[in-house]
């Protein structure tokens, strides 16, 4: 089983060059749930995990893991316990699906220790849950966008972390694979108790799946819940600066977001 962990932020500030793009953010990622980060283009969802995986410094302020700065622990020790699977990751020329894959186990390997039995199952079971394994052989060069991202998805299982960090996990993903890979993620929380925060574009999917939602706007927090408490027709339109109604999800009694465009505000009204 996962041991749970703790992952906070304190008074973050973190930007590029000149440019601030969060400013003194204050937010406790909970331990065992699955958390989803929403907000408009360009609010910081990816910038804040790249600062909470460390790939990113902050201004001021600290990411703590259980109790710890993150931009202070060895690379490799923090590897074992909290992955990233990043917004555009690159993989090496002609590297095949099971090498890239294989490259999550990375954080287990010890000087002059060899490739065991548990790192071939840890493989094995990462190409089996993401169906990927009938690519192992391929080069990755070859594969289509939805295909090269579920690889890289199987990469970020086999390091099998106690946090994982998904950076929009269901792009170029059509939408039948986009829940597959979601009822996976699902399944890894529920089955190990694996903490999961994971930006994610469409509101809909993100109340669906995440237990927790934080939702970012102009560099700070707007609002952090229960899907239910976060997902309403004013927090819509302070976020994305979109009218809409929420109404209950049939199917999963989550709330559920319908947009109103200029086209339909009428009809919406009567």
């Amino acid at each position: 089983m996962t041991t749970i962990h703790s992952l906070t932020v304190e008074k973050l500030t973190v930007g590029y060059g000149d440019r601030l793009v969060i400013e003194s953010l204050d937010l406790l990622v909970p331990p065992g749930r699955i958390t989803a980060i929403v907000g408009a283009n360009a609010c910081g969802k990816s910038t804040l995990l790249r600062s909470m995986s460390r790939l990113l410094a902050p201004r001021t302020g600290h990411v703590l893991l259980d109790g710890r700065e993150v931009h202070r622990m060895p690379a490799k020790e923090l590897a074992r316990t909290l992955g990233l699977l990043p917004q555009s990751p690159i993989a090496p020329e002609g590297i095949t699906v099971a090498d890239l894959v294989g490259r999550g186990r990375n954080p287990h390997q010890r000087i002059l220790s060899r490739w065991s039995r548990q790192d071939d199952l840890a493989v094995a079971a990462a190409l089996d849950a993401t169906h990927t394994a009938d690519l192992a052989d391929r080069s990755v060069d070859e594969l289509s966008g939805g295909q090269r991202q579920r690889v890289w998805i199987a990469m970020a299982l086999a390091q099998q972390t106690d946090l994982l960090l998904l950076d929009e996990p269901t792009t170029f993903l059509d939408v039948s694979h986009q829940v597959e890979v979601l009822d996976l993620l699902t399944d890894l929380n529920t089955d190990r108790g694996t903490t999961i925060v994971m930006v994610l574009h469409d509101l809909n999917m993100a109340a669906r799946y995440a237990h927790h939602l934080i939702a970012l706007a102009d560099g700070g927090l707007h609002a952090a819940g229960e899907p239910a408490a976060v997902l309403t027709e004013d927090c819509v339109r302070a976020v994305f600066g979109l009218d809409s109604q929420v109404i209950l999800d049939p199917v999963s009694g989550k709330p559920l977001m319908l947009p109103i465009g200029r086209h339909h505000a009428q009809a919406a009204m009567s």
